[in-house]
C-alpha cells in the first residue's frame, strides 16, 4: 500500500534546525484517528527536540517486517523523500531492534531514530538535578548496549579474518566494560539518592505533613496549576517552579508547600509527564523519583481539556500508574485550560460527573474546588481535632508539634487550646498521653 503523505514537504531554505521525515508504521484495523494524533505528537517530540518535521510517510501493515519493520518499496520512498527533502535524519514512530535501526540505516542512507531514542534525547536536554542527569544517562546506556554488538560487528567483519577478531570486536569488548563500568557507577550513585529520600519520607512520617502529588500526561499543564496554587503566578516570581507549553517541560520532582482552606498546609510535587509509549528504560531509572507518587496520600488526576485524544491519554496514564503500584492512591480529578473551553466541552468533559472538577492555573478558575476535594480527601486520614493543655500539660506542647500540625492556636484562662490536623494512628498516641 503507498504511503500517504500527512504533511506538506519543506525544502530547506539554509542552514538551520535539523530537518526530519517522520514515518509512521501501523497495523491495519486500528483507529486511524488515534494513528494521526500519534504521528501529529512524534511531530511535536521531534520540535521538542531541536528539529523540524521536514515530510512524513505513513505505511499501515497486517504485520511488521521483522528485519527492517517497513517493506522494500516503503524503504526506498523514505530514501528518496528523506534525499529530496534534504533530511538527514529519520525518525520512526516505534521501537525498534538493534538490526532493525541498522538495516534501515544502511538501506536509508541516513540516521534513523526509533521514538525510545528521540525521547531519550529530549530527557538528556531537560534534566537539571545531577540524580536527573544521572537516572537519563542510565536509561541511555541501558538503551544503547544491545546496539553496541550490531554497530561494532559489521565494522569486525569487514576487517577480521577467519578464526581472528578484528579490531571492531575488541574496540566493542572495551566500549561494552566501560559501559558496564559506568552503569555499576551510576546505580551506586542513585542507590545513595534513594536511599536519602526514603530518610526524608521516614522524617515526614514522624513529623507528618500530608503530602500531594500531581500527575498527568505531558504538557496537561502541572507545573502551571502547582504555580497557581502556591499562588506564584508567572514563572519567574518566589516560589515558581519552571512551566512551558512543550512536552516534557518539567522533569525533575518539584515541591511546595500549599495551604489548605481547612487549616494547616500540605506538599504539593510536581511530577514528571507520562507519555503513550513511554520508554521502560526510562520508568526503570526514574522509579526512585516516582516512587513519591507511590506514596503520596492524595493525587490530582489533571486532565488536559484541550486534547484530541483524552481518553487514551488516560489510558496511559492510568497504565502506568498500575506498573508504579500506585494505582490505588485517592485522588481528585480535574480537567485543566478551562479558560479556553466552549460550553460544548465543558459539557462533554463533565460528562454530567461532579467529581470531574474544571480547573485553569491562568484565571483560577475551579483551584478552590480543587483544594477543597483535595481537603475532603486528606481528611480520611487526616484528623481534625482540638487540645486543650492546662499548665500542668504543657509539657507535652513539643510533642503536640512534633505529632501533628497545629494549624489553630488560642488561649482560654489559663489553658493553651490547640487545634490539630493529626493522623489516626498518631491521634491514638497523643489521647493516651493527654489523658495520663
Amino acid at each position: 500500500m503507498k504511503g500517504a503523505k500527512t504533511s506538506r514537504p519543506t525544502r530547506p531554505t539554509g542552514p538551520g534546525p535539523e530537518r526530519v521525515v517522520l514515518v509512521g508504521v501501523f497495523k491495519k484495523g486500528r483507529d486511524r484517528a488515534l494513528d494521526e494524533i500519534s504521528l501529529a505528537e512524534l511531530g511535536r517530540l521531534v520540535e521538542t527536540a531541536g528539529g523540524v518535521v521536514a515530510g512524513t510517510l505513513t505505511q499501515r501493515l497486517e504485520r511488521y517486517y521483522p528485519a527492517s519493520l517497513i517493506g522494500p518499496g516503503k524503504m526506498d520512498e523514505v530514501a528518496a523523500l528523506a534525499r529530496n527533502l534534504g533530511a538527514r535524519t529519520v525518525v520512526v514512530d516505534e521501537d525498534l531492534s538493534p538490526a532493525q535501526q541498522l538495516t534501515l540505516e544502511a538501506r536509508l542512507g541516513a540516521k534513523v531514530v526509533d521514538r525510545t531514542r528521540l525521547i531519550l534525547d529530549i530527557f538528556a536536554r531537560r534534566a537539571r538535578t545531577s540524580e536527573g542527569e544521572l537516572q537519563i544517562e542510565l536509561a541511555q546506556l541501558s538503551y544503547m548496549m544491545p546496539r553496541l554488538t550490531g554497530s561494532w560487528r559489521a565494522f569486525s567483519q569487514q576487517v577480521g579474518g577467519i578464526g581472528t577478531r578484528g579490531p571492531g570486536e575488541r574496540k566493542m569488548e572495551y566500549e561494552r566494560r566501560h559501559m558496564e563500568l559506568r552503569i555499576d557507577h551510576i546505580k551506586a550513585a542513585l542507590d545513595k539518592a534513594r536511599t536519602a529520600r526514603v530518610v526524608q519520607r521516614r522524617r515526614r512520617e514522624t513529623v507528618p505533613v500530608p503530602s500531594v502529588a500531581i500527575i498527568g500526561y505531558t504538557n496537561a499543564g502541572k507545573s502551571s496549576l502547582l504555580n497557581r496554587l502556591v499562588g506564584a503566578g508567572e514563572p519567574g516570581r518566589p516560589g515558581a517552579v519552571y512551566a512551558d507549553d512543550k512536552l516534557f517541560a518539567t522533569l525533575d520532582a518539584t515541591t511546595r508547600r500549599v495551604a489548605l482552606p481547612g487549616g494547616g498546609w500540605s506538599v504539593f510535587t510536581d511530577t514528571v509527564g507520562f507519555i503513550q509509549k513511554l520508554p521502560t528504560t526510562l520508568v526503570a531509572a526514574f522509579r526512585s523519583t516516582l516512587e513519591e507518587t507511590i506514596h503520596a496520600d492524595c493525587h490530582i488526576l489533571l486532565e488536559d481539556g484541550q486534547a484530541p485524544d483524552a481518553a487514551a491519554q488516560k489510558a496511559t496514564v492510568e497504565k502506568i500508574l498500575a506498573e508504579l503500584g500506585a494505582a490505588g492512591v485517592p485522588r481528585v480529578t480535574a480537567v485543566s485550560k478551562a479558560d479556553v473551553l466552549t460550553d460544548d466541552d465543558r459539557r462533554r468533559l463533565q460528562g454530567g460527573d461532579p467529581e470531574r472538577l474544571l480547573v485553569s492555573a491562568m484565571t483560577g478558575e475551579g483551584v478552590a474546588e480543587v483544594l477543597g476535594r483535595v481537603q475532603q480527601v486528606l481528611s480520611h486520614r487526616w484528623l481534625l481535632r482540638e487540645v486543650r493543655l492546662p499548665p500542668g500539660k504543657s509539657r507535652l506542647l513539643g510533642e503536640l508539634h512534633n505529632s501533628a500540625m497545629v494549624v489553630g492556636r488560642s488561649v482560654e484562662g489559663d489553658s493553651q487550646v490547640l487545634r490539630l490536623r493529626v493522623t489516626a494512628e498518631n491521634w491514638d498516641r497523643l489521647r493516651a498521653k493527654l489523658s495520663d
